[in-house]
């Protein structure tokens, strides 16, 4: 809980990243408080009134999964919220003209994103979303101790620098530093 918050003020993308394995980790307890209490909750060296606050934090999550229909698969509402802002964001800083190496490292990355969502059948989803699926993905299989190639590492490195890229930005115009006109 007090990592999430810390994340998203820092860095909205390792926020994201974060939460989607809380997601994870939370599905591979079958969304049982019990099961999360002993398998994750306990594991935290923490004071009783932190172990309380952590408790409530992922039954508040449970809960919201529970409602969203997301216990197997998809994200909560508020990280798909966070999907949105970045898209929007991403939208207005191609659009300026004020930010060509965002857009240099954009096109970098396009065709990567292009294959992606022609192999993941996920044309609709925004380009954003395919980004962190792909970076995502790969965080994944280096946990699994799994070979990640040469050309999956250097493609994944565009994708990371645009990621990076637009979390700073975001982090900017959250700020009120960022101009956009």
């Amino acid at each position: 809980m007090q990592i999430a918050q810390q994340l998203k003020d820092k860095n909205i993308a390792e926020y994201l990243i974060y939460m989607w394995q809380i997601e994870d980790l939370i599905r591979a307890n079958d969304c049982d408080m019990d099961k999360l209490t002993r398998n994750v909750i306990s594991a935290y060296q923490v004071s009783d009134e932190a172990q309380k606050a952590l408790t409530e934090w992922y039954e508040n999550l449970v809960g919201m999964m529970r409602e969203e229909g997301v216990q197997e698969k998809g994200h909560l509402q508020i990280n798909r919220n966070v999907i949105i802002n970045l898209t929007e964001l991403h939208v207005a800083l191609l659009g300026s003209p004020q930010f060509p190496f965002y857009s240099a490292a954009y096109f970098k990355a396009l065709p990567l994103i292009v294959e992606l969502r022609a192999k993941n059948g996920k044309k609709e989803e925004p380009e954003i979303e395919t980004c962190f699926e792909a970076l995502y993905g790969v965080m994944l299989l280096r946990l699994q101790k799994k070979v990640v190639s040469e050309a999956t590492t250097k493609a994944i490195e565009s994708i990371a620098n645009l990621l990076s890229m637009l979390a700073n930005y975001y982090d900017k115009d959250r700020k009120g530093e960022l101009k956009l006109d």
